[in-house]
């Protein structure tokens, strides 16, 4: 047996261990990061480790590792696993491609490009249109401020920023459009937070006056981030009423859909992203709603010259065979980049798009089954909207941060917390679409449970050290 075989057979064997300790455990016990490497033998040693010995270190960690994929993880805008989607990325590890030129990637080149030009045909952008894989929800957001930025002025691109470029975004935004108007030169004194509505969407009316005062001070609007699902709330902006803007001031609209852009897919939500065709450029993340490994990250832009213009170099070493548009590191933020297509594909290959539809609006009816459950019990509070995945709620008025920490703390479930306004509260998100009600259900009742097995939840942290 040839040792690639040895070590695939080793990685059997250790997936199938984890998967039982998923099934008999779906919340890791903690480990304070303050006792870790006691707790793990994660040393590096001039020596090498023997088979027996390694494999046992590798269980371990596997155990000890937060469980991303159960029926009990509620924490972050991704969870679940789908198994298309994993072969096809366990299958680019082994290929181990370069996305950057055809000579090197070869077929995976027209994989990538065929899930871009398919995007594309969704969002409604026309023959012009193109895409790229970037490294996640915060590097599309970069791209297309630079996108924006280079838009405004061309002559930057040669010479830097020579003029008093402002950008405007939501207050309830993702926290990478600050680092990205540094990043790109704009400043983050530039960038301008417009107020949301109580439903936590960018109000149009306040964007357009910040935008009159800002050219009345010399200032030039640039560039616009919509969200296509806030972090905290998953809340929709107005796209079709902020594009009346951009296009009046000659700005550049990003929708920045890394949470629930995938709503693409849905005949039944699309809606929420009305307008959508309008925008210079779109992104969104396989990797959340659509439950593909880590990181798959789309950006899609309304006209190809544009991503071609902001991110084209020649390199004579590199760009040797084929022409511009199977070359595709002409039009990336990186040269070397991995194959984070092949998983997208493998699972759009097996499902279809009606598969895809039905991940989406699984995810919906998740959302609507836990607000049914909270509205119906008068002991929870209700924070959050219909046509959202982020259910926000109180319990018996428990402080959220309290019982989140303790949830966790003590293995019974992973769930955040968040806050809008004035107002702090869980945050269930149901962006699993391999869960069903019963597991929405079960959440509500070990929580329950765990409050009233712990009634003095202020003193919960003192109790655990």
């Amino acid at each position: 047996m040839s040792d690639i075989s040895k070590d695939l057979a080793l990685f059997n064997e250790l997936v199938e261990a984890l998967i039982n300790e998923e099934e008999k455990n779906p919340v890791a016990e903690r480990i304070e990061a303050s006792t870790l490497y006691d707790a793990i033998d994660l040393s590096l040693n001039e020596s090498p480790m023997i088979d027996d010995a390694f494999k046992t270190v590798l269980q371990n960690v596997l155990i000890s590792t937060p469980k991303t994929a159960t029926n009990l993880f509620f924490n972050q805008l991704f969870g679940g696993r789908q198994g298309k989607a994993v072969i096809g990325d366990l299958l680019a590890v082994l290929l181990n491609n370069s996305m950057y030129t055809y000579k090197v990637a070869g077929p995976q080149v027209g994989i990538e490009q065929e899930i871009i030009r398919q995007s594309c045909d969704l969002v409604g952008y026309g023959p012009q249109s193109n895409g790229t894989f970037p490294t996640g929800g915060s590097m599309s957001n970069y791209m297309a401020l630079v996108m924006g930025r280079d838009a405004k002025d061309p002559s930057c691109r040669l010479n830097g920023m020579s003029k008093p470029m402002v950008i405007y975004t939501s207050k309830e935004s993702h926290y990478s459009n600050a680092k990205n108007a540094s990043f790109a030169g704009i400043g983050r004194k530039n960038i301008r937070y417009i107020q949301a509505d109580s439903k936590g969407r960018m109000i149009p009316e306040k964007l357009e006056e910040q935008v009159l005062d800002d050219i009345s001070n010399g200032f030039i609007p640039t560039y616009v981030n919509a969200t296509a699902g806030t972090t905290v709330l998953g809340a929709f902006d107005p796209i079709d009423k902020i594009a009346d803007i951009t296009e009046k001031y000659a700005m550049w609209l990003h929708v920045d859909g890394a949470y629930c852009g995938s709503v693409i897919f849905s005949d039944t939500y699309k809606h929420l992203i009305k307008g959508v065709e309008r925008s210079n450029s779109f992104s969104y993340n396989a990797h959340k709603m659509l439950g593909t490994p880590l990181t798959c990250s789309i950006i899609l832009v309304n006209d190809k010259k544009q991503l071609h213009d902001s991110f084209s170099n020649d390199a004579d070493y590199l760009y040797q065979t084929d022409g511009d548009d199977f070359n595709l590191g002409k039009t990336s933020f990186q040269c070397g980049r991995r194959n984070d297509a092949l998983k997208f594909w493998t699972l759009w290959k097996s499902v279809g798009t009606t598969g895809l539809k039905e991940i989406v609006d699984q995810q919906f009816e998740l959302a609507n089954v836990a607000l049914d459950y909270v509205r119906a019990h008068p002991d929870y509070t209700l924070y959050s909207f219909d046509d959202s995945i982020s259910i926000c709620f109180n319990y018996k008025d428990i402080d959220p941060t309290t019982l989140c920490t303790a949830l966790y703390e003590h293995q019974i479930t992973v769930v955040g917390f968040g806050s809008f306004n004035e107002d702090t509260f869980i945050r269930l998100v149901t962006i699993n679409a391999n869960n069903e009600k019963q597991d929405i259900l079960n959440f509500f009742k070990v929580l329950e449970e765990f409050v009233e097995k712990t009634p003095n939840l202020t003193k919960i942290k003192e109790l655990s050290i």
